[in-house]
């Protein structure tokens, strides 16, 4: 279901005359992606579930249109847990952009991971033991002048990460250049900002502790590190015109996500992707450092617009972020935490 607060946010005047339109571009995207052989985007737009394309890929398709319609480049942020289905929106909205005439950039945080060797000074002795992840993994200053540059009339220059190298644990792997009218960034972490070091204190013994949080002892110690480290992307933030979240209904399900994405990925490539205890960690690492009751579910009140996911991927609701706090409560969808583990 689309909240008719989302669409009017949207700038949706004529609700019908927006369906027909959104029908005619979903069709000359899928024939583009036939045309240029690109089978993963024809899938995506053919198996694409209803809810999804009305109640999330259309409305911010029109919100982006919306506000590239001022004339003045723009930055939308999508803020999604792992397996989220980020990726997939990326690509759909960029072949969308193009029928409506827009130039498109899609980046993720991730590209900006800092280089092996700092990741492994950043993030040396952490608890979930990985290499990647976590705040502070990033080099979000990079993304920053990169979109202030490219604000200037520049173009967009983006570091390029690969999640195959180093074994598994990824590394930098160049830069690419391109020229766009507007960009969508994608990230776990993307608007989550860093709590007061009493109220961090008190958060975590109102929800129950390490237990409560589903933690270890040596997991909520880290948890100011963590804290701290967000300062750093108050910079990249603000470089966002509006924020989109895609919020699961149970934080269990991420997890699920991510292995049945490694297992595809085997599949297509055997002997590729991660093993299911690496997964695990990643998982866990990003559930973990930023346990989404202190920092995901307040950003759901200041997003543009909300998606909440099911199992499967598909949209239960979408609206606007003053409405999507009371949706959680009458969907009576899980918003603890205890699911980390």
């Amino acid at each position: 279901m689309t909240s008719a607060a989302l669409l009017a946010a949207c700038g949706v005047a004529d609700p019908e005359r927006w369906r027909l339109l959104g029908q005619q571009r979903l069709e000359a995207a899928a024939a583009e992606a036939e045309h240029q052989g690109d089978p993963e985007l024809r899938d995506a737009l053919e198996r694409a579930h209803p809810s999804l394309i009305w109640g999330l890929w259309l409305p911010l398709l029109t919100a982006l249109e919306r506000r590239q319609g001022a004339g003045k480049p723009v930055v939308i942020g999508v803020n999604g847990p792992v397996g989220a289905g980020k990726s997939t929106l990326a690509r759909v909205l960029r072949a969308l952009a193009a029928q409506a005439g827009l130039s498109l950039a899609t980046a993720s945080i991730d590209d900006a991971y800092l280089p092996w060797g700092d990741r492994q000074r950043v993030l040396a002795g952490n608890p979930f033991g990985v290499l990647r992840v976590p705040p502070g993994s990033h080099g979000s200053g990079e993304l920053t002048v990169a979109l202030e540059r490219w604000r200037q009339g520049g173009v967009l220059r983006l570091p390029r990460f690969d999640k195959t190298l180093r074994g598994g644990d990824g590394d930098r792997s160049g830069w690419g250049e391109q020229r766009a009218d507007a960009v969508l960034l994608e990230g776990w972490l993307l608007g989550c900002r860093p709590l007061a070091a009493d109220q961090l204190e008190y958060l975590v013994e109102a929800h129950g502790g390490a237990a409560g949080l589903g933690l270890t002892t040596a997991e909520v110690a880290w948890l100011p590190r963590w804290n701290n480290a967000l300062e750093l992307y108050a910079p990249l933030w603000g470089q966002l015109d509006a924020l989109w979240i895609l919020r699961p209904g149970d934080w269990h399900w991420p997890r699920r996500w991510r292995l049945e994405a490694e297992a595809r990925q085997r599949r297509r490539t055997p002997g590729s992707g991660l093993t299911a205890a690496a997964v695990l960690a990643l998982v866990r690492a990003s559930l973990g450092s930023l346990p989404p009751r202190l920092y995901q579910d307040p950003l759901l009140s200041t997003a543009e617009g909300v998606a909440l996911l099911d199992r499967r991927r598909r949209c239960l609701w979408s609206g606007t972020g003053a409405e999507a706090p009371a949706a959680l409560n009458q969907l009576s969808l899980d918003s603890s935490t205890s699911a980390i583990g």
